[in-house]
């Protein structure tokens, strides 16, 4: 049995390439460059998050804490961090007069506004509401509606062999492809769109699947990079193959199963680094640099777009250039900034607050 008290500073490093991957898909909205096709993969930056956030779940769940006091610290990790982050959205995409050429601007709607505060905004499709407040804490409805049926499945999950719960891996991964497969051939007709927290769970899921085998001891001994070097040459297929000369067959495929494959390899790197982590050995994203910015990751998501629509609005929306890599350092350091004022001044001592209330409620049982 492996020591769950194992640090896992290389996921907490690769947290942060996940953000910085976010970060890039999101400037392709202000100032592209000629490889902008590339940067749009690094909104699959979510979809780590939410393999990652299963995964780490699950690796440090504790029996003996209540439900009431996980659920207050889960509370405490991301509430109090995102309602200032969405104070601080609100003056950049929002008006009470908005200008036509600012599309990213909103009209004032306090009814829509609320619907952050309890982070609920995420079970609308419709983008006023999905995106509304801060156009990222969409991702927030997602991670509170997972957090309360992780109890539940962490314990189911716990019963059983590893084998079964391969088993079970295997039997999802097979119906995401399989309703991926069913919705192309019908052209759409029966597939009915999901409210996202619904249709990513399966991602939250594959990882409390991994996180619960590390538990049981159960490691993939396989070098990092070699998942990793899969999604960057996949990324780089997709985003150039068709001047590569690829098939257009082929790219339509490649493209109907980028989700699937790009879940897949996602899973298998969280598992790949995590067994460095859980051995006792070193890596390269366990470095102290890499550590730091990770823990960062959180809070400069939430605050990423905010900053970078600053700039937008003062300086306009760039044509796709090589000059406009110089923006780049510009946003991504101001981003930074208020990223750490707020882990510094909210999120850690929030999340210290509510975890010594969590502790003292699972000392009463």
């Amino acid at each position: 049995m492996p020591a769950r008290s194992a640090a896992l500073n290389s996921l907490t490093g690769l947290r942060w390439w996940a953000a910085f991957g976010v970060f890039f898909f999101h400037m392709t909205a202000f100032a592209p460059v000629p490889i902008f096709p590339l940067f749009e993969f690094g909104h699959y930056g979510v979809m780590f998050f939410f393999v990652l956030s299963g995964f780490v779940l699950s690796w440090s769940w504790k029996r003996e804490l209540p439900i009431r006091a996980f659920y207050l610290r889960r509370i405490g990790r991301i509430w109090p961090a995102t309602m200032v982050a969405l104070i601080l959205a609100i003056p950049v995409f929002y008006s009470f007069t908005p200008d036509p050429a600012q599309w990213w601007v909103k009209p004032f709607d306090l009814g829509i506004l609320l619907l952050s505060v309890p982070l609920i905004q995420g079970w609308w499709l419709a983008p006023v509401i999905l995106f509304s407040g801060n156009p990222a804490a969409w991702t927030l409805t997602c991670e509170f509606f997972f957090y309360s049926l992780h109890p539940v499945a962490q314990r189911l999950f716990s019963r059983w062999t590893a084998k079964t719960i391969l088993i079970a891996l295997g039997l999802m991964f097979i119906a995401i492809l399989a309703i991926k497969a069913s919705c192309f051939v019908s052209a759409g007709q029966g597939c009915i769109p999901l409210p996202l927290p619904i249709e990513r769970l399966p991602e939250f899921l594959l990882g409390m699947g991994i996180g619960v085998l590390a538990r049981q001891g159960k490691m993939l001994k396989l070098p990092a990079w070699i998942p990793l070097a899969a999604l960057g040459l996949l990324f780089v297929f997709l985003a150039f193959g068709v001047q590569l000369g690829i098939a257009p067959g082929v790219m339509a495929l490649a493209n109907l199963f980028t989700n699937e494959a790009t879940l897949l390899l996602m899973v298998v790197t969280i598992a790949c680094v995590a067994q460095r982590d859980i051995s006792g050995k070193k890596s390269f994203f366990s470095s102290r640099w890499l550590v730091k910015l990770g823990e960062l990751s959180f809070t400069f998501y939430l605050v990423h777009a905010t900053v970078m629509y600053v700039f937008v609005a003062q300086i306009g929306q760039r044509d796709v250039s090589w000059q406009n890599l110089v923006w780049y350092p510009l946003v991504l350091a101001g981003g930074l900034l208020v990223a750490y004022a707020l882990h510094a001044w909210i999120e850690k001592p929030f999340e210290a607050k509510f975890r010594r209330l969590s502790d003292k409620i699972g000392a009463r049982g």
